[in-house]
């Protein structure tokens, strides 16, 4: 069975219901209301954390009795306090650390700067590429001597056998899976090396564990909960409307005028946030290239050329701009992340490369001058702004013919013939007893090492393939054709799923309704009325009474055939879930062929969905 905690409608009451008690390694646990002050005390004392928001009690209370969660919030709304503060307090209890996986270097230097100004240098440590031999050691003696309480690493470190051998041994308390929509092949930021995380965490002996994410739809939660084998969890579901963001759609016709506007309305927008702090602060405050702006933005592009483009440009006009991509040396990206934390840029314009775990809350606007490739990276990018809960801008400039190439990073067909030139060297390795290392894999094969890796990661997720320190290895019962079929068959489904995405978010860019709504509605979640904060709601377009009768021929009052989160099943798609309603148009997410609009008028003309329970057949 699992909990959900979702945001309450109004109030706090029915926010943190009642978990059963438990104990750790027969440990007694205290009662409910010594625990939740003990908590509190804990986490104003150690974090500065006075009030706890709403769902922090419940996880905190939840893994300190031993039971899993999974927490969908928004970065900046306190997920890592939810297992530091219940870290901290059985460390206390048993003297057993907690092992946080983080999947970015720089996203685990940030939670060791901020643990270690309140417990101290040793208090929590890594072990990830960007130390010495020597700095890991000292990191592991200081969680084996029981004087650190957190240790952080990176996923792949996990499929070093001696790494998890070396965690299994400090019998921990905690084990922390950061970001953990990687997990998900369902997902818009699936990782592979996550993949292992579930059999990792039955190594270790199925310590509690956290599941932490900015943003996961009902499915992907599901497939977390899967993917990490977490039994009998506590899911908490918080924050997903940030009423504080205007949302707004521009429609471009060219791709020139579409580049002059979003460096336009850039250079407006921070000639504004100037001019606010100029007013703010008097004559001889903040200066046009001091830090005292006000703010700053993000401009989000899809190539990496782009990105360099639009700084350049932006630079030309006298704003404070640097661009972010993954083909920049990571002292670059590195020198880039600190200036924009430090408020020394006006704008940042990037890929999809930067931004997971960053939490500055002046970040006034979010443009994004091409389309994204889902509304998860939509929802999680334009999420950055906003976040001390003073208004913001999301802007889409949006141009339909820009479509093409999402569609085009979408693919993702499988060379099958290569697949089985990779899987028959992996067979002949087995039957020789001889492990085989991707540098040899590579040269048997002659296939590029980049595309052996994209090869790999496909099958990995048939489960018949394992990457490891021992090399890549195949399952001794594994039949060539039918692993062949079965990552083909995956790719296809994920290859859908991703089409379907780009389906969602181009009707977010063209609906004439309520922005929040379609958005909200994308995540399984109802917003009753207009947001009266988006485009179409100012310009009228989103019709703000409901309408009286729907095409769908019930009567408003009348129950909903197909409620919001339902499961249904379709004879053709099979199972789905119902994630959004417009009027008469349903939205399903089913689970081999992504989202689907259909019409309920026709749905129940034509008994095409049907109702069923928590699983369909």
């Amino acid at each position: 069975m699992t909990d959900t905690i979702a945001d309450p409608p109004r109030g706090p009451s029915g926010a943190e219901r009642q978990l059963p008690r438990t104990s750790h390694a027969g440990v007694p646990a205290p009662s409910a209301a010594a625990d939740d002050a003990g908590l509190r005390r804990l986490a104003d004392v150690t974090f500065g954390l006075s009030h706890l928001r709403g769902g922090q009690l419940a996880g905190m209370r939840a893994l300190v009795s031993g039971r899993d969660v999974l927490a969908v919030m928004p970065t900046g709304y306190g997920k890592s306090a939810i297992y530091q503060v219940a870290a901290l307090e059985l460390h206390r209890r048993l003297k057993r650390p907690a092992v946080v996986v983080s999947p970015l270097i720089s996203l685990q230097e940030d939670q060791l700067d901020g643990l270690r100004e309140v417990l101290g240098p040793d208090g929590a440590v890594a072990v990830n590429s960007s130390h010495s031999a020597a700095e890991q050691e000292r990191a592991w003696q200081a969680v084996e001597s029981g004087g650190a309480t957190f240790l952080y690493v990176a996923p792949e470190q996990l499929a070093k056998t001696s790494t998890v051998e070396r965690i299994a041994a400090l019998d921990i308390a905690l084990f922390v899976v950061d970001e953990a929509h990687c997990v998900s092949s369902w997902g818009h930021d699936f990782r592979p090396d996550y993949l292992r995380l579930g059999e990792v965490r039955e190594q270790l002996g199925n310590p509690t564990t956290a599941a932490l994410t900015a943003t996961a739809a009902p499915p992907v939660r599901e497939e977390i909960l899967a993917r990490l084998r977490l039994h009998d969890p506590l899911l908490l579901v918080r924050g997903f409307d940030r009423p504080n963001i205007r949302l707004d759609v521009l429609r471009e016709q060219d791709d020139q005028d579409k580049r002059r506007n979003v460096l336009r309305q850039a250079t407006e927008l921070i000639a504004g946030l100037r001019e606010s702090g100029l007013r703010e602060s008097g004559p001889a405050g903040a200066g046009p290239n001091d830090g005292g702006s006000g703010g700053c933005g993000l401009v989000y592009a899809a190539k990496r050329k782009d990105t360099e483009k639009y700084a350049a440009k932006l630079v030309r006009s006298g704003l404070r701009a640097e661009a972010y991509h993954a083909g920049r040396t990571p002292a670059e990206r590195e020198a880039v992340h600190q200036q924009f934390l430090d408020g020394e840029l006006d704008v940042v314009v990037a890929t999809t490369a930067f931004g997971m775990g960053i939490d500055k809350p002046d970040v006034r606007f979010v443009l994004h001058a091409d389309i994204p490739e889902s509304l998860d990276s939509y929802y999680q990018q334009l999420g950055r702004a906003g976040r001390d809960g003073a208004p913001a801008a999301a802007v889409l400039h949006y141009r339909a013919e820009d479509l093409g190439l999402r569609r085009f990073f979408a693919s993702h067909r499988p060379d099958e013939e290569r697949l089985l030139a990779v899987l028959t060297v992996l067979r002949d390795a087995a039957a020789s007893g001889v492990p085989v290392h991707r540098p040899a894999l590579a040269e048997q094969t002659g296939i590029p090492a980049r595309t052996l890796t994209g090869l790999l990661n496909q099958l990995q997720e048939t489960g018949a393939v394992k990457v490891g320190k021992r090399g890549v290895r195949l399952s001794r019962k594994a039949d060539l054709d039918q692993v062949v079929g079965r990552a083909v068959g995956l790719a296809e489904a994920r290859e859908r799923m991703d089409k379907s995405r780009i389906e969602m978010i181009r009707g977010y860019a063209e609906t004439d309704g309520c922005r929040r709504q379609f958005l909200l509605g994308y995540f399984g979640e109802d917003l009753p009325d207009p947001c009266g904060n988006c485009d179409n709601c100012t310009d009228g377009s989103a019709d703000p009474s409901p309408m009286e009768e729907n095409d769908g021929g019930a009567a408003a009052g009348d129950p909903e055939p197909f409620p919001l989160n339902s499961r249904v099943e379709h004879s053709e798609w099979g199972p789905g879930l119902v994630m959004r309603h417009d009027d008469d148009i349903l939205t399903v997410l089913f689970e081999q062929e992504g989202y689907k609009t259909l019409s309920r008028k026709t749905v129940l003309e034509r008994g095409l969905l049907a109702r069923c329970g928590d699983k369909c057949d």
